[in-house]
């Protein structure tokens, strides 16, 4: 007789609990405003009881890939907490019509990480574009790195007066738009944690 390693019962509880999304924050700089919205996105998910960690590349840089003889202490932190996340969010900054070299170097480290993963894309730009050019391009480099780049996107415009210091939204779309942005992003996890629950079925007699 054959009978299921996982019933009805535990894979709903899989599905709810054990879902865990890596946020990715690609800003870097000083003066850097991206991350309110990488701590912004990491607030709403926490609020949701959604599992999550934000691997912030200024506070855990990483030597340039390639390089020998640098310092790679955060390279298995990083890669623990990539290795273990069901879906990522990939937050960056529009410098010079594209994404930020901290987070192409970064995945340049991980890529092997981000298969068969979805991965929502948020921008920032301090101009009206919101970062378009940016998460276009973003969206073509998770898709070539073998990931599911979800299609629809986080656009914040004129990111130095989005929000205040407590990581707070100063404009009412925002929030909307981020909370739609995280539905689409906990809808395509779900489905492929189930998919990939189901492979994983084992039968024995």
């Amino acid at each position: 007789m054959h009978q299921k390693l996982y019933d009805a019962e535990s894979e709903i509880n899989y599905l709810n609990y054990f879902m865990n999304i890596t946020i990715l924050l690609g800003s870097v700089r000083s003066d850097r405003q991206s991350h309110y919205l990488a701590y912004y996105l990491e607030k709403i998910l926490k609020d949701r009881n959604i599992n999550t960690d934000v691997i912030d590349l200024a506070k855990t840089p990483l030597p340039i890939f390639g390089q020998e003889g640098e310092d790679r202490k955060n390279v298995n932190h990083i890669g623990a907490l990539l290795g273990k996340s069901n879906a990522l969010i990939f937050v960056t900054p529009e410098y010079h019509g594209s994404f930020s070299g901290a987070l192409k170097n970064a995945l340049e480290y991980f890529s092997a990480d981000f298969i068969k993963k979805p991965i929502s894309v948020a921008a920032a730009s301090a101009g009206k574009m919101g970062g378009i050019n940016a998460s276009t391009q973003l969206q073509h480099v998770i898709l070539s790195m073998g990931a599911y780049p979800l299609p629809k996107k986080l656009l914040i415009a004129e990111i130095q007066n989005a929000f205040d210091n407590s990581f707070i939204p100063l404009k009412e779309d925002i929030s909307r738009l981020a909370n739609s942005f995280i539905d689409d992003l906990i809808w395509f996890t779900d489905a492929i944690i189930d998919k990939k629950l189901k492979e994983k079925q084992v039968t024995f007699n």
